[in-house]
Order: C-alpha cells, then structure tokens, then sequence
C-alpha cells in the first residue's frame, strides 16, 4: 500500500487517480474546494432569470436553492453514476448560462413575464429527454477530436472563461463598469496569496491553496466593508425544492425547440470540457466516457424541473482546479454535489458560501481558467502545428471562438437568427465547430498525402495506424 500527497491510499498500480477514494477529512477539504470555485457559476442564472422576470426575492431564492440542489444531484450521477450513465470522472455539473438567453426569449414570447417558469420547464425537460436519447449517437462526434482540436478547444475554453473573473473582479456587474480600487486590491491581494501558497505549502495544504486564498481575501474584505453579511442574517435554516412549486410544465413547440438547440450545444460543449478533462487527469475520454456522461447531464436536465431547476452541463471552471490541485479523485467532485444538495436544502448555510466577494473570486478565478487555457497550449503544441495547414486551423478557430469573448455584441446587428446566435454566442461551440470542419477539410478531405494529413486526424479518420493518446498537459504527483 502507498499513501500519495492526495492523502489516498492504494496499492501500487491497482487503482487510477481518478477513482482513488481520499481520507474523509481531505475528501471533504477537496470538495469544499470545488464548491467555492463553482457556487457563483450556479447561481448566476437562476437570479438573472428571477430578476428578469420580477420575481420576488423570496421566490429568486427558491430558485437559487433549486439551481444548488440540482446541481448537486447531476454531479453525484457523474462522478458516481449508474449503470451507463457517468463519466465516472471529476465533474462539477451546474446550472448551464447558456441557458439565460433562450430562457429570457421564451418570456418575451409570454403574455406575462411571471407565467414563463412553467414554459421554461416544460421545455427543458423535452430536451434533456431528446439529448438522452441522443446520446449514444453524439458521442461517436470524439472520431473529429484529434489533439489539433480538442487543444483548440480547450484552449477556447480558458479564454472563454477568463472574462468571467474579469467579470467578478469588477463587481459582477455591467461589464463594461471599471472596477474599483478596492476590487483591484482585493482581486491582487487573493492572486499573490494564492500564488504564494503554492510555492510555499507542501503537501495537502499546497493542494487547497485556492480555498485558503479565498479565506484569506475575504477576511481582507472585511474591514474595508466589501462583505455583505446581509444574505446570510436573512436565511432560512431548512428549505425544500417543492416539486413544481411554480406550476405543472407546460409545452409549447416555439419553446421547446429553442431548448433543444440549446441541448445540443450543451452536449459539444460537455464533450469538449470531458477530452479536456481527460487530458488533464491523464484518462483520455473515449466514445463510451462520452457517452455516459452526456447520459448523466441529459438526465439530470430532465430531472431538473421537477425541482425547479435548469438546464445543467459541465462546468469547465473546475477543470481547472483539477489542474492546478493535481486531486484527480471523482469522488472529491461527488463530495462537491453531496454539498450543493445539502446547500440547496439549506439557504442559510448557501448565504455563507455567497459571502465571498466577487473580486475575490475573480483573483482566485485568474489563475483557475488560465491553467485551463495552459493546458490547451501544450495540447496544441504536441499537435503538429509545423505540419500542413495545421497552423492555419488552429488559428482561424481560436479567431472565430473569441469573437464572443471580446464582443457579446458582435452579432447583434447582423440580423443573424435566434437559434444560430445560441451557437454563435458560445465561444466554445463556435470555435470548436470551427477547428472539426477546417481539420476535415486541409487535412482529411484528400488534399494532403497520407504522411501529411496524419498528425491532424483522429484514430477514426486516418488512414494509418491508430496513434496514441497524447500526453497528459497536466500530470498528477
């Protein structure tokens, strides 16, 4: 038996990291991790939704307890799962904001603005049934996803993120707000702590760097009056999900149909964030992985609605905690959603975890989504980007994948349709639709000699021998 710096115990080469189960007091650490890097990503939508639609704040907060519980129950059936269903990997699952838009859309379509939840779930749940069924099919998609790119994409989905901890750095707001001097401060002083840390710690405290850096930041917080404790002194103990608490679901076509192009790029983006998961856990993603975890973020946004939930997919922030914590266990992940459900039957102790503020979230975030995009250039480097037009492919798609990132209005007076803006407005999915269609055509479409066009194609295209998995970006101690 071997002890690892994680704090699991295993017999030498019996058990993968990923399915090493870590000492309780560790697991519950790891997790309380995972939590505090994702919890803002859960709530974000249902309160844009509650406050769109003019919900009261009691009944916005029913609908954050029911994003956090819902959240919780699809990471346990994809860290966990059952039968086919789960990635069986480290997974946080959430509330999908790509979701807001088209939500916001079908209550536009409503007489009354108050009466659009029970359309909205009614919806959601057609979807997350079609994607379901989908599933097995969708994932076969893996074939187009040689290391030119899926490095594209993970490295679209770092940069795709590192916007929101702007975002949070000043205030959460408006984006084009400036922050504020204290933001900035807060935002440094979480970074260099953070950074610190990790030179400084070793071991098991090095590996929760980002949960005491978020400690620290708002203990810094305090004194110059950027917490708000007013949350937490108005919450309620205990409070349940009620089941259809807004109305039974209603299902409109008009509706139903924006949720199912929804689904679909949710399902490519939770395919890019599994092969970038995979790399970094260093258990690449086959077509079976796939498809058990697009299995388990379908059903869990099937079974959302029932308690008032959303859509969910597969929160890509967390990837990369995973990276810089090098913790591989899926069941630290599973500890995460044990706790988003025990925060979604319990307001107050949710009201705790939203005392961060925002600035500190976004010095932490910083150096979580950059890793993220880190990886995706070690990817990439090992992708033959000196061979062919390799380059040209990756270059284009990181162009066309970040036009969402630096301008959301970039489309807006293109008169572009609806359900094209849902894809166009997702940098991931754009660029990753991209960098599938150029790889298919410089390098599969018999315009290079075979010894060319290998190094660009997966196992299920070339014409070759089968190459290898490339190697993990991020290796684990």
């Amino acid at each position: 038996m071997a002890v690892d710096e994680a704090g699991g115990t295993r017999t030498e080469g019996a058990v993968h990291p990923v399915d090493e189960v870590l000492r309780p007091g560790r697991l519950l650490a790891g997790g309380l991790q995972h939590v505090a890097a994702s919890y803002a990503g859960v709530v974000a939508p249902p309160l844009v939704l509650g406050a769109y639609l003019g919900l009261p704040p009691a009944r916005t907060t029913f609908l954050v307890g029911a994003a956090l519980f819902t959240a919780g129950i699809a990471t346990l059936l994809q860290t966990i799962g059952f039968w086919k269903v789960g990635a069986r990997m480290p997974f946080v699952n959430g509330v999908s904001f790509a979701g807001v838009a088209p939500m916001i859309a079908v209550a536009d379509a409503q007489a009354d603005k108050s009466d659009a939840l029970p359309v909205v779930f009614g919806a959601v749940m057609v979807a997350g049934a079609l994607g379901f069924v989908l599933a097995p099919w969708f994932c076969k998609l893996v074939r187009f996803f040689p290391p030119l790119v899926s490095g594209t994409v993970i490295t679209l989905i770092g940069l795709t993120l590192l916007p929101v901890a702007f975002g949070w750095i000043q205030g959460g707001g408006d984006p084009g707000r400036p922050a504020t001097a204290t933001g900035l401060g807060l935002a440094a002083a979480t970074l260099v702590i953070v950074l610190v840390l990790r030179r400084v710690l070793r071991g098991f405290l090095r590996q929760i760097a980002i949960l005491l850096g978020l400690a620290a930041g708002t203990l810094i917080a305090v004194p110059v009056g950027a917490v708000d404790f007013a949350p937490a002194a108005h919450a309620r103990l205990v409070g349940f999900p009620t089941p259809f608490h807004f109305g039974a679901p209603q299902f409109t076509l008009p509706a139903i149909v924006s949720m199912c192009v929804l689904m679909l790029v949710c399902m490519t983006e939770s395919t890019a964030d599994m092969l970038a998961l995979g790399q970094v856990v260093g258990r690449p993603a086959d077509e079976r992985t796939i498809a058990r975890g697009l299995r388990a973020d379908t059903l869990g946004t099937a079974v959302s609605p029932v308690f008032n939930g959303f859509a969910n997919s597969a929160f890509a922030q967390n990837i990369g905690l995973v990276a810089i914590t090098r913790v591989r266990s899926r069941f630290v992940v599973a500890a995460c959603g044990a706790m988003f459900v025990l925060l979604g039957l319990s307001p107050a102790f949710a009201s705790l975890i939203a005392v961060v503020p925002r600035p500190v979230l976004g010095g932490a975030g910083i150096v979580l989504f950059g890793t993220v995009a880190a990886s995706g250039i070690q990817v990439l480097l090992g992708a033959g980007l000196d061979k062919g037009d390799n380059l040209l492919v990756a270059a284009a798609s990181l162009g066309i994948g970040t036009i969402p990132v630096v301008s959301r209005t970039f489309y807006d007076g293109a008169g572009v349709p609806e359900t094209l803006r849902t894809l166009l407005d997702s940098g991931v999915s754009a660029g990753c639709l991209t960098a599938v269609v150029l790889n298919l055509a410089f390098n599969h479409l018999g315009k290079r000699r075979r010894d060319e066009a290998s190094p660009g194609l997966s196992p299920g295209l070339s014409p070759g021998p089968s190459p290898q998995p490339s190697p993990s970006p991020v290796r684990g101690d």
